[in-house]
């Protein structure tokens, strides 16, 4: 496969930034008030960025896909877990952005939701099939266009508008917050290797990617708060309609559906090929968007906080155990059947995320669960038997 550059890549992950799924989130911050709001928002995307680079650089070293390192850690069987995890995951989050598009989209063009469902996922489907490594020019110009969009949307909600005075709820606590801004870029941990590891520059791309990632995020999250802070709306589409923006507002909410869903769809299909040698992860993609289309058509999307809450309690143990082996223990286990010790490890992991869910921490349940879980496999290492541990 043709390696690609470290601007392809920052172009990908500036493309899954802008996503209409995050300035969503971002609208639940504002009953914290611009400055907890944006302080929560940018401590979980540090934590969430960091492990961002790690999990980043495990593929990058290697060459390996996502669900490829994680057998690294969880032997060959023990990865297939992982892997129908991340394609159940990747699924999830392909109906659910097609859902949030044609649902934003709808509310400016209202001629049915099962039409955008079609339109936005058409589209994904011509992304799917032009391929990552061949998206040069259509990210380009994708880009350029999402950008100068996203100003205007930014003046419109910050210097056309004044704070308003209507009620924006009750406020979550600062922690719940953290975790909330945590769970975006955590939910791309088990996906990031697939494009870092095909890269020409595998350290910088990494770094690039996640730096991208990051601030573009955090600048959607803000766009979100401030939005309801500013307009006293939580849909988007609204604000873009007041603000006279139009065809304008369609291309924002499509072409960030469609940017964001791809890198989910073609994941899902990189994914699958680690259950299945004889699966095409491009076909196994455009099935992920039918699939997710149907699902979009058929079923009410509008509360996705648990959702995102399943995918830490599952990934955040994961790649604590994946950012243990390789970095303190130089533990591979690729060639094992499974890894016992790591897979009771992370569900151990998993308990505990669940059960910090009850107490309010100051950094989210992702950091403290993630600590735990390497401090585990610290203290496995000293009192098991040594497996597979790097020269």
């Amino acid at each position: 496969m043709k390696k690609t550059s470290t601007a392809q890549n920052g172009l990908i992950w500036f493309g899954a930034g802008v996503s209409l799924a995050e300035i969503l989130t971002g609208t639940a911050f504002a009953p914290l008030g611009m400055a907890r709001g944006f302080a929560a928002i940018l401590l979980g995307h540090l934590i969430g960025g960091a492990l961002m680079l790690l999990a980043g650089l495990i593929g990058g070293r290697t060459g390996r896909s996502a669900m490829e390192t994680v057998k690294m850690s969880f032997g060959q069987k023990g990865g297939l877990l992982f892997a129908f995890l991340n394609v159940v995951q990747l699924l999830g989050w392909t109906a659910i952005m097609i859902y949030d598009g044609a649902l934003a989209v709808g509310g400016i063009f209202p001629v049915g939701h099962w039409v955008w469902c079609l339109v936005i996922g058409g589209l994904i489907v011509l992304w799917v099939l032009v391929g990552v490594t061949d998206l040069g020019w259509i990210n380009r110009v994708s880009m350029a266009a999402l950008f100068l969009l996203t100003l205007v949307l930014c003046k419109v909600i910050f210097f056309d508008g004044a704070p308003s005075t209507a009620a924006l709820g009750e406020a979550m606590t600062f922690g719940a917050a953290v975790e909330l801004a945590v769970a975006m870029p955590l939910s791309w941990l088990p996906l990031i290797s697939d494009y870092t590891s095909q890269a020409e520059k595998p350290a910088q791309a990494t770094l690039v990617s996640v730096v991208v990632y990051g601030l573009v995020s955090c600048w959607m999250y803000v766009i979100g708060m401030g939005a309801a802070i500013y307009t006293g709306e939580s849909d988007i589409a609204v604000i873009m309609v007041k603000a006279g923006l139009g065809a304008a507002a369609l291309v924002i909410l499509i072409l960030s559906t469609v940017t964001t869903t791809f890198l989910d769809a073609w994941s899902a299909g990189i994914s699958a090929q680690s259950l299945s040698e004889k699966l095409s992860g491009k076909w196994v993609a455009v099935a992920v968007t039918a699939a997710g289309i149907a699902g979009a058509i058929l079923f009410p999307m509008d509360d996705i906080t648990g959702f995102l809450y399943f995918i830490g309690s599952v990934f955040a143990p994961m790649i604590a155990i994946q950012i243990a082996d390789s970095f303190l223990l130089r533990r591979d286990r690729f060639g094992a059947e499974a890894d016992w010790r790591n897979l009771i490890l992370w569900l151990i992991g998993f308990g505990a995320y669940r059960l910090l869910m009850g107490v309010d921490t100051p950094v989210g349940y992702t950091l403290p669960d993630m600590a735990l879980t390497v401090a585990l496999c610290l203290l496995a290492e000293k009192l098991l038997p040594k497996h597979g541990a790097k020269g």
